[in-house]
């Protein structure tokens, strides 16, 4: 994949905020990044990313969305109603269609399901949020499996991330809800 466009050493480095609770993850997409030039501050939940932005709210963002306590999701938000000029990416390693739109319509740049290298996040930050009409179009339909996960993570964020209400929601049993969330989904 070819370099994007970063910050030169001439330049004040860019400020970026990485949020995993993947500590190995977290430290070396850290490094990766600093050594695209920017400056890097990590955080491992949503609640310590919250605190580091308030302090000093980033020009960049490269947040996990699911994480123990709050979502990703909640931290999107957030962001960028502290600086909506915030380039926010969303990673996962848990892709839906339902999250990734939520993750746009709150203020994502970008999402990028994991695992995804340093070079195609730069990319994604700086990429403008413009459509690109040239994509192909897949000629095969989802799979049942494909299609029960993508319902479920819908229903899922329409419930706030509550696992009870969603359960209720789908008429199903929550330790099944919670079997299935606990399964990867099927690629496609």
């Amino acid at each position: 994949m070819a370099q994007t466009e970063t910050p030169t050493a001439d330049d004040e480095r860019s400020t970026l905020l990485l949020v995993d609770d993947d500590d190995a993850f977290r430290r070396v997409l850290a490094r990766a990044l600093e050594r695209r030039g920017y400056s890097v501050s990590v955080a491992a939940s949503v609640e310590s990313a919250i605190g580091k932005a308030e302090a000093q709210p980033p020009e960049f963002a490269v947040v996990d969305l699911k994480m123990p306590g709050q979502s990703g999701l909640v931290l999107i938000e957030k962001l960028i109603e502290l600086d909506p000029n915030t380039r926010v990416v969303m990673l996962t390693g848990y892709a839906s269609i339902a999250t990734a739109i939520e993750a746009i319509k709150l203020g994502a740049v970008h999402y990028l399901a994991k695992p995804c290298d340093a070079d195609e996040i730069v990319a994604a930050l700086h990429r403008d949020s413009e459509g690109d009409p040239t994509m192909p179009v897949s000629g095969s339909p989802l799979s049942v499996d494909r299609l029960e996960w993508e319902h479920i993570q819908r229903v899922l964020a329409e419930n706030h991330g509550n696992v009870s209400a969603t359960a209720r929601a789908l008429r199903m049993h929550r330790r099944t809800l919670q079997r299935k969330l606990g399964k990867r989904p099927t690629r496609e």
